[in-house]
């Protein structure tokens, strides 16, 4: 696993894992946000797909967003395409223990400072609703494009669960089950 891109709703845990990857493998990570996201605003997608892109030309990398329109620079180059697909309940779960985390000051970060009461569930384009629209809109398009990855060789890697991520990251340090015990590797993997 030399080239990973990673990708899942709000609240999975991207970065954490996308972090631990990049510790674990020696390869730098990026998230798509911070390339995005300017001081003077938000890049074009001609640049942000340029700048995505010489990333992705490297040898070693490690990248995480949400960004399907950056398939074929990101999705389509990598070894190994993670998909966090957790159910929406435990993302909005997730998403308002954060967003009330952050607005305590218990969690100190650029979206935290940006957050308020509105931004965070009550505005049209809250945190909350804008996830869940997302995952509604976003999921079945998803199945098709990291079919079409898997269909040009990418190994997909679909975790459904914080349960499945933390098997995951055990085979990863350790090897497979199989080597270890002799049974089945358990992990979801495809579409």
């Amino acid at each position: 696993m030399q080239k990973i891109a990673l990708f899942g709703p709000p609240a999975t845990g991207k970065t954490t894992l996308a972090r631990w990857l990049s510790t674990e493998l020696g390869h730098p990570h990026t998230d798509l946000d911070d390339i995005l996201f300017t001081p003077a605003g938000p890049l074009s997608l001609e640049e942000f797909r340029r700048q995505a892109g010489e990333i992705t030309a490297r040898d070693e990398w490690i990248v995480e967003g949400n960004f399907s329109k950056l398939a074929d620079v990101v999705w389509h180059r990598a070894d190994v395409l993670v998909w966090l697909d957790f159910p929406l309940a435990l993302i909005v779960y997730r998403i308002v223990r954060r967003s009330l985390n952050q607005l305590a000051g218990r969690e100190d970060s650029a979206q935290a400072r940006r957050l308020t009461w509105s931004t965070a569930f009550f505005s049209r384009r809250s945190l909350l609703r804008t996830a869940v629209r997302k995952y509604r809109k976003n999921r079945p398009r998803y199945v098709q494009q990291v079919a079409e990855a898997a269909g040009l060789g990418v190994e997909v890697v679909r975790l459904r669960s914080p349960r499945e991520v933390r098997r995951w990251r055990r085979e990863l340090r350790e090897g497979p089950a199989e080597s270890r015990s002799g049974g089945a590797a358990r992990h979801t993997a495809g579409p």
